[in-house]
């Protein structure tokens, strides 16, 4: 997080912020036009007057996090009204006028308070005061479970049900078909009541009060009846689109292409990281366009390169004009690290198909 404003009303308040500022460079710092020192137009600092709650309205439109050196209970009576969501909402830390605590008072998960406020009390030398169940117990952070690899939550309809069933040591499972497998990030052995299956034989056979599922596939009715109703997906980034396509071929007919294809397979659009190619195509505007809109990587590889995977469909044709027996085929092969491809190249009209799944132990 790097869009952050630090904000004081007091004198000592202001000693505070410019030590952050000393730290965090990257932070934008506001306070009262009457503490100035002289250098806030050098530092970039901003100055102001009045009430510093005509300030807040704008600053949660502005900033991904917010540092605040008031009191807590002020800070709340004067956000109170801004807040919507906590998946909108700007993380907000709160300091003591005499620099002691940082205390997580808003979006502590999903918007970083938690992380921002271990960071600023580390800065300062405070104690951070964190009230999260999962992050006072060390557990699983259901809300945020996997998001340091790019996991992402296919919704929030059960996260309340299913943190609960974490935090107060029900039966969990945790399903992993795919995605990396070093999410435990306590020093200490994964709680009793959580247990991690690989296979769906077993999920028929638990009794669980929640459900976390990792998995690029789109469950079946039978699989999502066979877990509680406190149910997670999470979708990790593990799909790697091996493309080939005609010099022009429009964007909107490669994204239809791939989503169709996604869909065929029973693949979530969610956990596709990266279409890859060849470097013939690194200026291709549609590819470049489809990836600009899903936030995918673009990666492309040299003939050479593409010529070392063992595909088993080369073509004299598209070598003769690529320097490369395959496009598709071996650019997701080298991509997701994977030789076993789940899908072959497929043709669709103007788009040439392959996917191969990313691995990890």
């Amino acid at each position: 997080m790097n869009n952050i404003a630090a904000v004081s009303i007091t004198k000592h308040g202001t000693e505070l912020v410019r030590k952050l500022h000393t730290h965090m460079p990257e932070i934008d710092v506001y306070y009262m036009k009457k503490f100035a020192k002289g250098d806030e137009e050098e530092k970039g600092f901003t100055l102001f007057e009045g009430s510093v709650k005509h300030q807040f309205p704008d600053m949660f439109k502005r900033y991904d996090g917010m540092i605040m050196v008031i009191s807590l209970g002020a800070v709340i009576r004067m956000i109170s009204p801004l807040l919507v969501d906590k998946k909108t909402d700007p993380a907000v830390v709160v300091i003591d006028d005499k620099g002691e605590f940082a205390i997580s008072v808003i979006s502590g998960h999903l918007g970083g308070a938690n992380a921002l406020t271990k960071k600023v009390a580390e800065t300062l030398q405070a104690t951070p005061v964190i009230t999260t169940a999962s992050d006072v117990q060390q557990t699983i952070p259901v809300d945020i479970f996997g998001k340091s690899f790019g996991w992402v939550p296919e919704d929030f309809t059960h996260v309340v049900e299913a943190s609960a069933a974490v935090v107060n040591e029900e039966p969990v499972i945790i399903v992993q078909e795919s995605g990396e497998t070093d999410w435990w990030a306590y020093d200490k052995p994964l709680p009793s009541n959580l247990k991690v299956i690989h296979d769906w034989d077993e999920v028929k056979n638990t009794n669980a009060n929640a459900a976390l599922v990792i998995t690029h596939r789109h469950l079946s009715e039978k699989e999502k009846q066979m877990l509680p109703t406190a149910t997670m997906v999470y979708r990790p980034k593990v799909i790697h689109l091996g493309i080939g396509c005609n010099r022009g071929t429009s964007a909107e007919e490669i994204e239809n292409a791939i989503l169709t294809t996604l869909e065929k397979l029973s693949l979530s659009p969610l956990s596709v990281k990266a279409i890859a190619s060849i470097d013939l195509k690194k200026d291709e505007e549609g590819l470049l366009q489809v990836c600009e809109k899903y936030e995918w990587d673009f990666r492309y590889y040299a003939p050479e390169k593409l010529n070392t995977m063992p595909i088993k469909n080369p073509s004299d044709v598209v070598y003769k004009y690529t320097g490369a027996y395959g496009v598709s085929e071996p650019a997701a092969m080298i991509s997701s690290g994977n030789e076993e491809l789940l899908l072959e190249k497929e043709k669709s009209g103007n788009v040439t198909i392959s996917i191969a799944i990313e691995r990890h132990e």
